[in-house]
């Protein structure tokens, strides 16, 4: 099989590791990729929102399977253009990306399903924002209706602080959705779909703020683990009959049958999960904690998702153990991050049963230097018999990289999870 992987960050990185993996895998294509993925598949440049330019890339390679890793892709009908032109595309439709492309269409299909997820409202114009935000509080939600990256999203106690990135959204042409908050620890859920065929992967918690302790505000994400020891089975089990396969359901019953990965964020509360998003696609940086453990061939069951035949294969294996992602981001992230510095201690490690690191934002300078590139610009990933020790290992390892100016959490997987009672 030659796979085609569309994406140039972290998250494509673990997926072509992954893919390799799998002996049924000849050749990696990855478009545009980065230095670190370029040691492992082809490297091909491509735009990766032109649906045209993605399918002539795919004729190109021979593509066997196309693997959409972005959002914005998918959300544009990539995907679609893809499927048409005879590829099998691992990745949603345009209509079923607007789960994550519009939370409005995401909290409708939630209200038909029965699925629990946070009252909203959508602010359209700033004359209805003050009255609006005075039906919530006292810690307000406040979140960009479209795309952004987990960075339009402010959660706060602070009134002229939700107010203020509303009035911004709104500034910028950029419908605003407010919600009441929802308590409780975070858990991610990737969940292959074909239809109404659902299949759970790994449960991982994702950091979204840039400091430790959850202080600063959020971010692409900055580290996550898996799995969940404090998550009961039950719970899991709730999630994917009561959350994912309603919500399944009603794309089909909407002609939007979702085909590819469907990532729920859910607020484990005192009366049960309930439903933060809905993404159309591998979440970053859970993925790479997540494929670190998985024991089955990856592309195997991409192939199946994507052809419609996923009930026909076996449920994913995994290996026992922990692993976690720790994210290196650079100076001044989230906000504009200063790029172009040289990384030492980078080396590829990808080879290694214990850590790896995977690029997230980087390139190579014209004397061959690695340099930063992004925001989030390398992840760290450890695995170990149990979360402490691929704790140790990941900090261990990340501790011999240097990005002057950098930051990282200390924290990641470090707090004791309780589910409030």
């Amino acid at each position: 099989m030659r796979v085609l992987v569309i994406g140039s960050g972290a998250r494509e990185h673990a997926i072509v590791l992954a893919l390799r993996r799998d002996p049924s895998v000849t050749a990696i294509v990855a478009a545009p990729g980065n230095p670190g993925i370029g040691q492992h598949a082809e490297l091909r440049p491509v735009e990766a929102t032109s649906a045209e330019d993605v399918v002539a890339l795919a004729g190109e390679v021979a593509a066997d399977l196309v693997v959409i890793g972005p959002e914005v892709p998918l959300v544009l009908g990539v995907a679609d253009a893809v499927r048409a032109a005879g590829f099998p595309v691992f990745g949603p439709s345009a209509d079923a990306a607007r789960i994550e492309g519009s939370k409005a269409f995401a909290k409708d299909v939630m209200a038909v399903a029965g699925v629990k997820t946070a009252h909203s409202e959508i602010v359209d114009t700033p004359a209805e924002l003050d009255d609006a935000l005075d039906r919530f509080g006292p810690t307000w939600v406040v979140k960009d209706d479209g795309l952004a990256a987990g960075k339009g999203v402010v959660v706060t106690a602070d009134r002229r602080a939700a107010r203020d990135h509303a009035a911004e959204l709104l500034e910028q042409g950029h419908p605003v959705l407010l919600e009441s908050f929802l308590d409780g620890p975070e858990v991610s859920l990737f969940c292959l779909v074909d239809g109404e065929t659902v299949v759970p992967l790994l449960p991982a918690q994702d950091h979204k703020r840039v400091g430790d302790g959850d202080a600063g505000p959020n971010t692409g994400g900055m580290g996550a683990y898996t799995p969940l020891p404090w998550l009961p089975d039950e719970t899991l089990t709730a999630i994917v009959e009561d959350v994912v396969k309603p919500v399944a359901a009603e794309l089909v019953n909407r002609g939007s049958a979702f085909s590819g990965l469907l990532y729920a964020g859910l607020a484990i509360g005192k009366d049960g999960p309930a439903v933060v998003e809905f993404n159309c696609r591998f979440g970053d940086p859970e993925t790479q904690a997540v494929l670190a453990l998985l024991d089955s061939p990856f592309a195997e069951l991409l192939h199946a998702t994507a052809t419609g035949r996923l009930a026909e294969v076996d449920a994913p294996r995994w290996k026992d153990g922990s692993a976690i992602t720790v994210v290196i981001a650079a100076e001044n992230y989230p906000a504009r991050p200063r790029t172009g510095d040289v990384i030492t201690g980078a080396d590829d490690t990808a080879t290694a049963a214990e850590t790896l690191v995977l690029h997230a934002g980087t390139a190579t300078r014209a004397d061959n230097a690695l340099v930063s590139a992004g925001g989030r610009v390398l992840n760290v990933v450890g695995v170990g018999e149990d979360l402490a020790q691929a704790r140790e290992r990941a900090y261990a390892r990340l501790a011999q990289i240097k990005l002057p100016g950098s930051h990282h959490r200390t924290d990641i997987g470090a707090t004791e999870v309780v589910i409030p009672s």
